[in-house]
Parts: structure tokens; sequence; C-alpha cells
């Protein structure tokens, strides 16, 4: 595994996933030596591994985060979806054919949690052009939640016992240091007038930095879809900065580990934007309100099984050694 070494398993276990998907990623991802690199019979050297983050630092940011929530635990109201598609367009009168959702959260104030946990979407049209962009507070290491979004599998529905979004192939097409090309197949279950489950394959291929926790990703082949592309990011948030950096609020992680006497939990903020459009017909109303109720309705449970992986990491604590 090229990042957090034995992390992988240590998340599918905590998060009540098979096992199966992650075996079959190693051989797809880090296969990539033998088949590419080699063009000889010869034993191929074995490569010494680089790695683009703290590991025991990330170890002890697992530590923080799991005895806080013995004792204040993080909470994470659910997401709304609310239509206000008369107001969003006058606030976005430059867009044409303006129809805005909402997923919010209501902002709670606890003693030891002093930022705003939440999950926002805006979803805008223009000339048939969907954008979703999505902010989404994690309570646990940026690391992590941008391993778990590039290389694992987290994405697993425990009530109906399935996965709503897994990976079937991930192949690195070219790796320049922290940067790297992966062409990636998923599969997302959807479930089709509640009738029957309906998997739905997306070939991507995707450009990531682990060493900036950034990815941009553009469609190979999309059921549907014209248009499929955009980008993620996860950047740090110093949840406890305001209760143990009182005379200084820190700028970087540095700064905040001095502050705070290295006792300061770091949060995740995630955040996408993703552009779809489908194909004609599928572009035009009513067909075309179909599709982005999809898009919307998946992407939230998506962000709710990401927070329920967040919650079983806090729960379980660091990986033992």
């Amino acid at each position: 595994m090229r990042v957090f070494p034995g992390f992988g398993s240590w998340i599918n276990q905590n998060s009540q996933q098979p096992l199966k998907a992650e075996s079959k990623r190693s051989e797809n991802g880090e296969s990539k030596s033998a088949s590419e690199k080699d063009t000889n019979n010869a034993p191929a050297k074995k490569k010494k591994e680089v790695v683009y983050y703290d590991e025991k630092e990330d170890t002890k940011q697992e530590g923080l985060w799991h005895e806080a929530e013995k004792k204040h635990p993080w909470h994470n109201p659910p997401p709304k979806i609310n239509k206000r598609i008369e107001r969003a367009s006058r606030a976005f009168a430059k867009i044409s054919q303006t129809e805005n959702h909402f997923i919010t959260g209501r902002k709670k104030s606890l003693k030891h949690n002093t930022i705003l946990k939440k999950k926002f979407a805006l979803v805008t049209n223009k000339k048939g052009l969907y954008h979703m962009n999505i902010e989404l507070t994690v309570g646990t290491a940026p690391n992590i939640v941008y391993y778990v979004l590039t290389e694992s599998d987290p994405f697993f529905d425990r009530k109906k016992w399935r996965d709503l979004m897994k990976n079937t192939s991930r192949k690195v097409l070219k790796e320049n240091g922290p940067r790297r090309v992966v062409m990636v197949e998923k599969a997302v279950a959807y479930d089709f007038l509640s009738l029957t489950t309906i998997s739905i394959p997306i070939h991507l291929t995707m450009e990531e930095n682990r060493k900036h926790l950034t990815t941009k990703y553009k469609k190979e082949q999309v059921l549907l879809m014209k248009e499929f592309h955009g980008n993620y990011k996860v950047e740090p948030i110093y949840v406890d900065q305001e209760r143990l950096c009182k005379k200084r609020l820190p700028n970087n992680p540095e700064e905040y580990k001095k502050c705070s006497g290295g006792q300061g939990r770091i949060g995740s903020k995630f955040t996408i934007n993703h552009y779809f459009q489908p194909y004609p017909p599928f572009s035009l109303p009513p067909l075309s309100c179909f599709i982005r109720g999809i898009t919307i309705k998946t992407s939230k449970k998506l962000l709710n099984l990401l927070q329920d992986m967040a919650f079983s990491l806090r729960q379980a604590g660091p990986p033992s050694e």
C-alpha cells in the first residue's frame, strides 16, 4: 500500500467493509512496477517507498480524536436539501437557467468543538452544464480523508449491507513524485424506483497530488453523461485553535502544533467542484431533473458514509503497532 502501511485494512475493518476490494486495489495499483518498469526477466529491485505525510503525527492525531470522542463526541448534523429556485435566481442573475439545491447542516455550539460542522452543496445549471459545489467538514486528519477518497473503499452502506460505491479497477498510468495519473473504474449502486438496484459504471482518469491533497478527474466513460469532470481538495482545520491558541491563531500545522503543545486536533475540510451534463434527450426536462436528482441523492449518501467512516475511526482509535 502506497500510503498508511497497514492502515487501509484498519479503515476497512473499523468501517465494517469487505477486505476483498483492498487486495484487488493493491494488485491493480502497485503491479505497475512489475508490469511497466521491467522489460526483461531479471528480478525487480525493491524500490524504496516514498511517503508524503508524517505517519507518527497522523497516528497521534487519531489518538487525540479517540480520547476527545469519549468526553465530547463530534456531532455531524444530517444533510438537508432545500429548493430555493426563485431566490437563487436573483442571487445568481448572471447565470442563465439557474437551479439551486442546498445541502446544509445547522450550526451547533459545543464546548470543545468551536467550528461549524456542516455539509453544504450548491448546484447550478448554465446552458445544460450542471455545477455542484460541496464543502464538508470531517472529524479526522486530512491525510486519512484523502487516502479514503483515493485508495480505500469507505462507501459501504451498512443498512443495506452493500457497497454504495466501489473500485472495480485501479491502474497507475504515470507517477512523478507525489503526482500520479490513475485510471479508475468505479461502480455506483442506485435503487431504481425502489424496486431494483442497478450498478452504474464510471470510468475516470484522475490526476492526484498526494502532497497537496488535491485531485482532478475527467470521464473516460460514464453512463448517459456527455460531460463529467471536476476537482477536489482536502485542507486542514485546526479544531482546538480557539481553546488552545488564545494569543495568536495558527496559520499552518507547525504553528498549531507549537501553540497547542501538540494536543490540538486537526480536522478536514473537503471541497469538491463537480460538473456534469447528460446526453440528449436526458439533458431536457423532465429527464434532466431525474438525472440531477440521482446525482444529488447519491452525493448526499456518499457524504453520510464518509462521516460514518470518520466516526468509526474516532471510536476505534489509532491502529495498534
